[in-house]
């Protein structure tokens, strides 16, 4: 999907007044913040979406930086840093056309990035690997394909989603810290409600 379909794709969806994922941060990512992260730490959140977790890493004291293919997202984003008096440094671009810097961050998270397909997710674990510094924490919230059963978000395409072989071996030149495959009821806006079938990864550089 080029930059200009995911733009057309992604703004038809957040084109609500409501948030389709929530306001609340990602349950996974607040806990695995307070276990690995600490204030003024700088973030990189990839698809940030309408902005629920890296504003609530901005609250939580991070540097936060940010960006989305959606332009109707971001400005949904933007508003809502601005409500919680925060900044978060956003940039209106998808993951192959982000300007990613080699060792600038403490730590990059992904939390339901499962719009990428299986060569997409290469570079995006290749280009999170750079641009973490040494020492920096990847946080990764996905889908299983169990959650092709249960239906209550995600993609329906199998191979867009997550298994644990899969992402260790994604994963081989980080130190894997984390690796869980989980059910759980999830409550992140009309998008992500219900049973769920997911797994979390924190791995380090």
């Amino acid at each position: 999907m080029s930059f200009a379909d995911a733009t057309q794709f992604w703004n038809e969806r957040f084109d609500k007044e409501e948030f389709i994922f929530g306001k609340e941060p990602n349950e996974y990512l607040v806990e695995k913040t307070n276990q690995y992260l600490k204030p003024k730490n700088k973030v990189l959140c990839i698809a940030d979406g309408e902005g629920r977790n890296g504003v609530w890493l901005a609250k939580q004291g991070m540097q936060v930086i940010a960006f989305d293919a959606s332009d109707i997202a971001l400005a949904k984003a933007k508003q809502f840093a601005k409500d919680n008096h925060v900044n978060v440094e956003y940039s209106f671009s998808d993951t192959d056309s982000f300007a990613w810097q080699a060792n600038s961050y403490d730590a990059v998270i992904g939390i339901f990035i499962q719009f990428a397909d299986p060569a997409m997710r290469e570079r995006i674990f290749r280009q999170t690997y750079q641009a973490l510094k040494p020492g920096g924490i990847f946080i990764l919230q996905g889908y299983t394909p169990k959650q092709l059963e249960y239906k209550t978000g995600g993609p329906s395409l199998i191979e867009h989603l997550y298994t644990e072989a899969l992402i260790r071996d994604l994963a081989k030149e980080f130190q894997i810290l984390e690796l869980v495959s989980y059910e759980k009821g999830l409550s992140e806006g009309p998008r992500h409600t219900g049973m769920s079938a997911i797994l979390g990864l924190v791995a380090q550089k």
